[in-house]
């Protein structure tokens, strides 16, 4: 009986087992292929370049909450009226006016100068999320280049593939007209050849694809994606006039932005430093007993007097530095116009000639290497095939660098606003 029992809850462990296996296997069956949206919005959330300039951020705040308060007071001790000559030297009793003091002291800013430094801190915090803004969307190109990569070598190796029945197909024509007495050695075995070359570079493209899943998982962790559909990169997700229209916007010209925020605020600083700072001293003297003790109360304020040769120069270089800094932002502005304008045109130029590729040098080579084979198949030579074949993979090589080159410009162009944080 014991046995019976032993039996049956191996069996239905057995069954779990080849149950929960199915299960698994149907869930991997199911799983949703990767889209470029999803694979950008993933390694958005895994980036720790971001992560980075979160924290830059933060620290900026931080530094904020604590701009244009008061410096800590200054706590101070010692001795005053204490002689150092005749009978009474030295002794803290022998002169009435001998007291031992404790006193606080305040420095207290000008009320320009707290100002100008709360706007430089704001300043500062407005350059770090314009940083966070830049490195976004460099994070999001980077990652849509890696899934393109990764997209642009399985449409290489589906165009190479596609030939290799013609290849067999080429060989087997070559044996029989060989074995009937028509054909020839030589053609049998550059037939045979030419499938062999084919094969060397469908192993290379193999090896082009580990390489580029490696480049995926840098972004999205250790995985083997089946990558979906590819979006329509024939098609811009911003138009090219929205994207000239708002240069100042775009994520790689903020910084600049943020840059002169920076410079007008610390040409503020300079200007505040004209104004007076104020100080104010608060001691408590005690003197030798029987003697009434004293309080002291002083009240100190700074006097820019030299400022022709001090807080002006220091107004001259803010004010020169913040110039520089707009004509930069200025050079910037036009080289990103220029950048975003070639950028835009070289995109419609790919789309030309990949329309050309689609619409006639395909078909055209597919059809002369169609009508080669069967000009061979009638008795005719295999050099033309040959040719033709050789041809036609190069012609499909140089469309595949097509579509990845097109796309490329695709996710260069798609990311430029920092609103475009997932795809459109």
């Amino acid at each position: 009986m014991l046995s019976f029992h032993f039996a049956r809850r191996l069996m239905v462990s057995v069954l779990a087992a080849l149950l929960l296996g199915a299960l698994a296997t149907a869930a991997r069956a199911i799983e949703p292929s990767l889209t470029l949206e999803a694979a950008v919005r993933q390694g958005v959330a895994r980036a720790p370049q971001l992560d980075a300039r979160t924290a830059d951020t933060a620290a900026a705040r931080e530094e904020s909450a604590r701009a244009g308060q008061l410096p800590d007071p200054t706590l101070t001790f010692g001795l005053s009226n204490f002689p150092v000559t005749n009978p009474g030297a030295f002794s803290l009793r022998s002169d009435g006016m001998t007291a031992r003091t404790v006193g606080v002291m305040q420095t207290i800013p000008s009320r320009a100068a707290r100002d100008a430094e709360r706007g430089l801190a704001a300043a500062q915090i407005d350059a770090a999320e314009a940083d966070r803004a830049a490195t976004m969307q460099t994070v999001q190109e980077r990652i849509a280049d890696a899934w393109i990569d990764l997209w642009a070598i399985q449409q290489k190796r589906t165009l190479l593939a596609a030939l290799r029945s013609e290849s067999a197909l080429a060989v087997q024509v070559t044996q029989a007209r060989l074995r009937g007495g028509e054909g020839n050695a030589t053609d049998a075995l550059a037939a045979r050849a030419e499938a062999a070359r084919l094969d060397n570079r469908l192993e290379a493209i193999d090896a082009d694809l580990v390489a580029a899943q490696a480049g995926l998982q840098r972004w999205l962790g250790p995985s083997v994606f089946d990558l979906a559909e590819a979006p329509d990169f024939g098609q811009l997700p911003v138009t090219a006039d929205h994207l000239e229209q708002r240069i100042d916007q775009q994520a790689p010209m903020q910084a600049w932005q943020a840059r002169e925020q920076v410079a007008q605020a610390a040409l503020e600083q300079a200007r505040a430093a004209k104004h007076p700072d104020w100080s104010v001293t608060a001691s408590y003297g005690r003197r030798a007993p029987g003697l009434s003790d004293m309080v002291m109360l002083e009240v100190g304020v700074s006097l820019p007097l030299f400022t022709r040769n001090r807080q002006d120069r220091g107004i001259s270089a803010r004010q020169a530095q913040w110039d520089a800094v707009q004509a930069d932002h200025e050079d910037a502005r036009r080289a990103q116009r220029e950048a975003v304008t070639r950028a835009v045109a070289t995109w419609q130029g790919w789309n030309q000639q990949i329309q050309r590729y689609q619409d006639t040098l395909l078909p055209l080579d597919r059809d002369r290497a169609t009508t080669a084979l069967a000009g061979y198949r009638g008795g005719g030579m295999l050099q033309p095939w040959l040719d033709a074949r050789r041809d036609e993979i190069e012609l499909r090589l140089s469309y595949a660098d097509a579509l990845a080159a097109r796309a490329r410009l695709w996710a260069s162009l798609a990311y430029l606003l920092p609103t475009s944080e997932t795809m459109p």
